[in-house]
């Protein structure tokens, strides 16, 4: 599994950033994929998830100013950041925890991190 980040950068408050990422292994029968972000001094905490089945889930501190979308075929996963806060600033962690199979149908479970991307909300 590869997971490969995109979208980070600097950004004034208010402003706005897509992230983006994709597997480009093997692929998954059944995930959950997500954003985590970890700001300086702090734990990484998640921000948003998306399962095969659509099912999506969201820190409260994001709700409202962030929207998680997918692509089952790779997949791939997106982050819309709108309305940035400073607090917001963080490297951000593509994460997909899920199901996939071998050559010769031996079930692999598996959880896997993606490099980190910054994320600057200047005040």
């Amino acid at each position: 599994v590869q997971l490969q980040a995109f979208g980070g950068g600097l950004v004034q408050a208010g402003g706005f950033l897509r992230l983006s990422c994709a597997n480009s292994g093997r692929r998954f029968s059944r995930y959950v994929m997500g954003w985590y972000r970890q700001a300086p001094g702090k734990q990484r905490e998640l921000v948003a998830s998306i399962s095969s089945g659509g099912n999506t889930d969201y820190a409260d501190s994001v709700k409202g100013r962030f929207t998680i979308s997918g692509d089952n075929a790779k997949p791939a996963v997106y982050l819309q950041m709108n309305s940035l806060k400073p607090e917001d600033t963080a490297v951000y962690y593509c994460n997909i925890e899920g199901l996939q199979y071998s050559d010769s149908g031996e079930p692999i479970a598996g959880r896997y991190w993606g490099q980190g991307t910054l994320v600057t909300v200047s005040s």
